[in-house]
């Protein structure tokens, strides 16, 4: 494989880990690799925490290899570049997001679709070409190929950028995917949380009609009046959803708790199409009559590729779009993560790696 590094003395950094089912961290020693020919070294400014961070923590997946490092949403600073590396200097401001390697040969490696890879490793609980382990952003510095490393605008602050590399790219992805960038589609939008409310966010900027479909009705006022959705329906109102039946051209479902679908796709004119971006723990409910009468198209959608994860942080950039963060010191992680299980957040926790609370394990 190309981007194999060679065998190299190692750097020894801190970080904190899971290092069982409990969904707690602890602070943990590890070794990163040394700067190779392709790669960048980074400071770790800040790290968004993904809903995904808890479902490894707590291997309820049941694919988790402890001792993990969570963290996917990394933004800091270049500190080393290697011989190699062209589109890179040290002090720029960048980020990592889901990859860590892929194959960069097959098909979707060559399309830049490297989420698609039948080889991808991610940024934790992952394993490099050379056999080492991949350890995520809840540490102090990560070394990466060129690659999978993105330039962050200038006008974006490193904190609020963060969650852009996982929940914003996420539903960034199948909404280009599916030709809703254009003005006057349709979109609805279910669950307004970490994803949902970027989602709100691109919609409106790219001048879409936004509906929010929330369990919470308490959640309408901060949709319209915060983030300027047109409409909001209470999914568990069998008049609110049946007022809407027909109404929209496309749904991105970002709810990770088990649900059915049948409602929701209720909503979705003919052709419409509703995409589950959520990752539930137990499948969720698809009753065949929505689909059959609607001539609808259920679809999943995991991330983007590196060439449009850039694309769409260059958007974000042109329309000044961040996400709404709540920043969270280094000895504060286990009382966020507690209050992530029980969705008390507003929109997404990070992790103030490099300043906030104890900062990092002492060596």
């Amino acid at each position: 494989m190309t981007e194999t590094p060679p065998n190299q003395t190692e750097t020894v950094v801190s970080g904190w880990a899971g290092l069982d089912p409990s969904g707690k961290v602890t602070p943990f020693i590890f070794q990163r690799r040394e700067n190779g020919p392709e790669d960048v070294t980074i400071k770790i400014l800040y790290c968004g925490m993904c809903h995904s961070d808890l479902h490894y923590l707590k291997n309820e997946w049941g694919i988790t290899v402890y001792p993990v490092v969570p963290g996917h949403e990394i933004t800091g600073e270049i500190t080393k570049v290697g011989k190699s590396v062209s589109r890179f200097r040290v002090g720029d401001r960048v980020g990592i997001g889901c990859l860590a390697a892929s194959c960069m040969e097959c098909e979707f490696c060559e399309d830049s679709e490297e989420n698609y890879c039948d080889q991808v490793q991610f940024t934790y609980n992952g394993v490099y070409f050379d056999g080492s382990t991949t350890y995520g952003g809840y540490s102090e510095l990560i070394v990466s190929h060129q690659r999978y490393v993105v330039r962050i605008p200038d006008n974006l602050p490193l904190d609020a950028a963060a969650p852009l590399l996982c929940a914003g790219i996420t539903v960034y992805s199948p909404m280009k995917q599916n030709d809703m960038l254009r003005p006057g589609k349709k979109l609805g939008v279910v669950g307004l949380g970490g994803l949902g409310h970027v989602a709100v966010k691109f919609g409106k900027a790219f001048g879409l009609h936004v509906t929010v479909i929330s369990t919470s009705p308490s959640k309408e006022e901060e949709a319209k009046q915060r983030l300027g959705a047109d409409d909001f329906l209470v999914s568990k109102d069998p008049k609110q959803m049946k007022a809407g039946t027909r109404s929209l051209d496309f749904i991105i479902d970002t709810v990770s708790a088990h649900h059915s679908l049948g409602p929701i796709l209720n909503l979705l004119k003919v052709n419409g199409t509703l995409v589950l971006v959520g990752a539930p723990d137990k499948p969720v409910e698809l009753p065949a009559f929505p689909l059959i009468f609607g001539k609808r198209t259920v679809k999943g959608s995991m991330i983007g590729g590196m060439r449009e994860t850039q694309e769409m942080m260059d958007l974000c950039g042109k329309h000044n779009i961040t996400c709404d963060v709540e920043l969270v010191s280094t000895n504060n992680i286990n009382d966020a993560l507690d209050r992530l299980a029980r969705n008390d957040v507003r929109y997404r926790f990070v992790i103030d790696i490099a300043g906030g609370g104890g900062g990092v394990p002492k060596l």
